[in-house]
């Protein structure tokens, strides 16, 4: 198994948005703001969804570290810290699935 972990991941993408560096991929995604992240999150999901679908394994491997990437871009935009969604998603194993969601406010 990797020692490589999704707040590795966060602190590269961090770094990478602060950086100077023209070729950087992160700086520019993080420079067109929170649209162009939130839209290209949408398209890796599909993608994601599209290799689940053809049980195609590998392609699924691909897209999801994709989503995943991009998924921390679009938190980071949004100055919402990894930790937060982890903190999110540990106070919701208190209960099953359908009880978290029947306790969620009616839209």
């Amino acid at each position: 198994m990797t020692g490589f972990s999704l707040s590795d991941l966060e602190a590269i993408v961090a770094a990478r948005a602060a950086s100077d560096d023209a070729a950087s991929y992160t700086r520019k995604l993080v420079g067109r703001g929170v649209g162009t992240c939130a839209q290209k999150l949408g398209e890796e999901a599909v993608e994601t969804v599209i290799a689940a679908m053809a049980g195609d394994a590998v392609e699924l491997r691909k897209e999801s570290a994709d989503l995943l990437y991009h998924l921390l871009v679009l938190l980071h935009v949004s100055g919402v810290g990894l930790t937060e969604v982890m903190d999110e998603l540990a106070a919701r194993t208190g209960q099953t699935g359908l009880q978290e969601k029947a306790s969620r406010p009616a839209d």
